[in-house]
């Protein structure tokens, strides 16, 4: 529970985790959250991060004994009360997969500075991801890999992917990764030149390129397969911005590859771009997310217009309850979301982009000194506004990645909160995010939702107080008969808490009572300070996220957190 104390696994001081290797070693934790490494031992950045965790309350004790993680006896003495799954905790290890530097057309900063800047603000993985182009692919996908190496070594407790932002063949951006090796930069060039729909100028919605999409992430499968890289995923970013990804091309993202080798996982549920909220003067005056657009030629006609919005900062797809997610969900097959920056430009920064030929070098120079702030970007460093909490095994990039797969990931704004565990429980076992209870037909079974409040300030310089958590349950359908439906009428608010503590932990329950059919429940949480009757209607949804008004929609005065499901499947 919370982010990375009451491990049970081997302490000693941290040397730093393989660069750069096909394998990982056992992984030791980061200096920051092993307590047998003295303050004083510690960076200035390791000791910022150990005192964010302190503030937190998030090492040694960790939450109370009956949290999910508390299950086990196995686990080192001192640290017992925190995490515990097979004699191992999960580590709550929080990231961020969109991030743009240098070697994108339209981006800027240095890879160390967004790794520097993205490890100040909590930052346990990131992955960097410059654009999919005819420059990238041809240059910018192999010059930006030592960068990342230097910024891996530099940075040793924050693990780094390279990735790419993916133009997926008739649909819109997504985040491609690999697992560090040596294999990492020619699977990466290759796929993105055969399979980038930029690069193949295969970005309109017709048949063949929604193929080509497929072949792509068959193209990865493989490449795992074949043990060329270690592992590989696709998450979908701002997925409803444009309404270019339709619920039959998601669908068939997600099934284009086998359970055992499933490279697209998820898509953003809340995308980057948050600070275009902020209102004029002081703000660009714009959209989050710079969701501000409306239908085109390519976009599905089935949308709504007000999908092309975002939802208290959420994408249209996520916020609706019983809408895209929903009935994904429903269909008992895993889908997960996430919450990230999309960083280019960030507010208030004082550097602007350096010189030099993008095209013919890959990269623009290194930034430089503007003497002036500038308050009409539209984005934040990464970990300062949107976290994706992923639960790993260890401290490793294969952890952090089966994490995602597995759909162990929350996500929050403003760090509304700092830790969240939610597990469902009946029959003598349990099951938490992203997994599925099985039980006998008639099982009572119960949920329990413990929520670490807020620790500390943000980075706004406030400290964010939750006000409610609700609970969502539907019904697990099957798979739907038409891939294009994107309601699932089942699923609705079934409970919300009061939230009434400023400070320290809170432990909901709710009785899903004897449970006779496949269901599903998620969480999500928010500040209180802006809803509106969800787009399904109150008796589905009450008091859901309020549509964002662009040029009105400070991202700091409507924070929520939201989880991934976990499935009672009786039989």
């Amino acid at each position: 529970m919370g982010h990375g104390h009451g491990h049970g696994h081997a302490h000693g001081h941290h040397h730093g985790h393989p660069h750069g290797h096909e394998h990982d070693a056992p992984s030791a934790l980061p200096a920051a959250f092993d307590t047998s490494v003295p303050d004083e031992a510690l960076s200035p950045e390791q000791q910022s991060r150990r005192g964010l965790l302190r503030r937190a309350g998030l090492l040694g004790a960790g939450l109370a004994a009956g949290s999910v993680l508390a299950q086990t006896a196995t686990a080192a003495p001192a640290r017992a009360a925190g995490n515990g799954r097979r004699g191992k905790g999960f580590l709550w290890l929080a990231g961020d997969h969109h991030i743009h530097t240098q070697y994108s057309s339209d981006g800027k900063y240095r890879v160390v500075d967004q790794v520097r800047q993205g490890a100040r603000h909590g930052m346990d993985w990131l992955v960097i991801t410059d654009h999919g182009s005819a420059t990238h692919a041809k240059i910018g996908v192999e010059k930006v890999n030592p960068d990342i190496r230097e910024a891996r070594d530099a940075h040793e407790d924050t693990l780094v992917f390279q990735g790419l932002e993916w133009n997926i063949p008739a649909a819109e951006h997504g985040t491609v990764f690999v697992h560090p090796g040596k294999h990492e930069v020619s699977v990466l060039k290759q796929f993105e030149t055969d399979y980038d729909g930029g690069v193949k100028g295969a970005g309109d919605s017709t048949p063949a390129n929604e193929a080509l999409a497929i072949a792509g992430l068959s193209f990865l499968a493989d490449q795992v397969k074949r043990r060329k890289v270690k592992d590989a995923l696709m998450l979908a970013n701002h997925p409803a911005r444009k309404g270019i990804d339709s619920p039959h091309e998601i669908r068939a993202w997600r099934d284009a590859t086998s359970r055992g080798h499933q490279i697209a996982v998820g898509f953003e549920g809340a995308p980057g771009h948050q600070a275009g909220g902020l209102p004029k003067p002081l703000g660009p005056g714009g959209a989050r997310g710079i969701y501000d657009g409306s239908p085109g030629a390519n976009s599905f006609a089935g949308y709504p217009l007000e999908s092309y919005r975002t939802w208290g900062g959420f994408d249209w797809m996520t916020a609706t309850v019983g809408g895209l997610w929903d009935s994904l969900i429903a269909e008992g097959r895993p889908w997960w979301i996430t919450a990230n920056s999309d960083s280019h430009q960030v507010y208030a920064d004082t550097g602007a982009r350096g010189g030099g030929d993008f095209n013919a070098n890959g990269r623009y120079d290194d930034p430089v000194y503007a003497g002036q702030i500038d308050i009409t970007q539209n984005d934040f460093w990464p970990g300062q506004y949107s976290r994706t909490h992923v639960g790993s095994d260890g401290f490793s990039y294969a952890a952090v990645m089966d994490g995602i797969r597995a759909g162990r990931v929350w996500v929050d704004h403003g760090q509304l909160i700092s830790g969240l565990d939610v597990r469902v429980s009946g029959g003598g076992r349990w099951a938490t995010l992203g997994g599925a209870l099985h039980v006998r037909r008639g099982t009572r079974v119960t949920l329990s939702v413990d929520v670490a409040l807020a620790g500390g300030p943000n980075w706004a310089g406030f400290v964010p107080k939750l006000a409610r958590v609700d609970v969502i349950q539907g019904d697990v359908t099957g798979p739907a008969a038409d891939k294009d439906t994107f309601t699932a009428p089942s699923a609705r608010v079934v409970k919300s808490y009061e939230v009434n503590k400023d400070s320290g932990t809170v432990r909901l329950t709710y009785d899903l009572g004897r449970v006779d059919r496949p269901v599903y429940v998620r969480t999500r949480g928010t500040d209180g300070n802006r809803s509106a009757v969800g787009a399904l209607g109150a008796k589905v949804d009450p008091a859901g996220p309020a549509i964002d008004v662009v040029g009105d929609a400070d991202p700091w005065r409507d924070l929520w957190f939201y989880s991934n499901p976990v499935w009672v499947l009786p039989s």
